[in-house]
């Protein structure tokens, strides 16, 4: 596991230790007491404390330490209890199936029964599973109902690292459009999730959601040029990277960077400043693709 993945994965256990002890807001949350319980070493909890200060769920008081921000029981996303374990499966066997998918591993075409047998699912599951994936355009069944099979997917690095250097073409080019319009109360609601992301979306978010958050604000943008080829475009790269994508939603430490860029871009295109924006979306873009490819120029 890499430093950055560990981090993310302290600091989500940190916030599970939180919430089991009933912590309030305004709790001191010492790194011993925090290292002590997770049984690792001060250092990466002191670098998962740092990361929960910077979304906003500790904050960091100089020479005294840290402190709970909210109650430790608002640190979760409310969903139903009913069903929670089935959720559970499904939600694992999703992302099994796509990286399986990804990886490889997975024989085209397959049956729900595959699915089910495979990733230790109720065939009612199965499908709901499969369902899922359909309406989000991965997968489709094969003529004459025989089966599933998936969508084109991204699947290799060097494809990933060519779909961020279009997107590096298309995206900035977008907000140059003669039509270009800022749409005020699209830019409020991205506006709303990329501050949310700041006060602790960032971790409690499940993985498909935090994808779909950050997919969008980039397509809202796009849309606002008003030429449609280009939004398809966007759309495009967005279904075709979905699932490799999700392989680098294990680190989450890096999102609170990108949540600020994106904060960023915002302000300079309500600003009037298309060329600014233009070009910081291209380096923000370009950024990002060496970090997810490792990829340089």
């Amino acid at each position: 596991m890499s430093r950055t993945d560990l981090t993310t994965s302290i600091a989500t256990r940190l916030v599970d230790l939180m919430r089991g002890a009933s912590l309030v807001r305004g709790a001191h949350v010492t790194e011993q007491w925090a290292a002590d319980e997770l049984e690792v070493s001060r250092t990466p909890v002191r670098k998962a404390m740092h990361f929960l200060a910077e979304i906003g769920i500790l904050e960091r008081v100089p020479n005294r330490g840290f402190f709970l921000a909210r109650d430790a029981r608002d640190l979760t996303r409310p969903g139903p209890a009913e069903g929670a374990e089935s959720d559970d499966a499904e939600e694992a066997a999703y992302f099994e199936l796509a990286d399986d998918q990804v990886g490889g591993r997975l024989e085209n075409p397959f049956s729900s029964a595959d699915v089910a047998r495979r990733y230790r699912l109720t065939p009612r599951q199965a499908e709901r599973v499969l369902s899922r994936m359909a309406a989000e355009d991965l997968v489709r069944r094969r003529p004459g109902g025989r089966g599933w099979e998936f969508q084109q997917v991204m699947a290799t690095v060097g494809a990933h690292d060519q779909s961020y250097r279009f997107r590096m073409i298309v995206e900035p080019a977008a907000l140059l459009e003669p039509g270009f319009t800022v749409d005020a109360e699209a830019f409020a609601v991205h506006r709303r999730q990329q501050e949310a992301l700041l006060r602790g979306d960032i971790l409690l978010l499940p993985r498909a959601e935090l994808f779909q958050v950050n997919a969008s604000f980039h397509e809202m943008l796009t849309g606002c040029s008003g030429n449609p080829f280009l939004l398809d475009a966007v759309r495009r790269q967005n279904r075709l990277r979905r699932l490799i994508e999700y392989r680098h939603q294990v680190d989450r430490s890096r999102l609170a960077g990108q949540a600020r860029e994106h904060l960023r871009l915002l302000d300079l295109v309500e600003g009037g400043d298309r060329w600014a924006a233009s070009e910081f979306l291209a380096r923000h873009l370009d950024r990002v693709r060496e970090i997810k490819t490792g990829i340089g120029n």
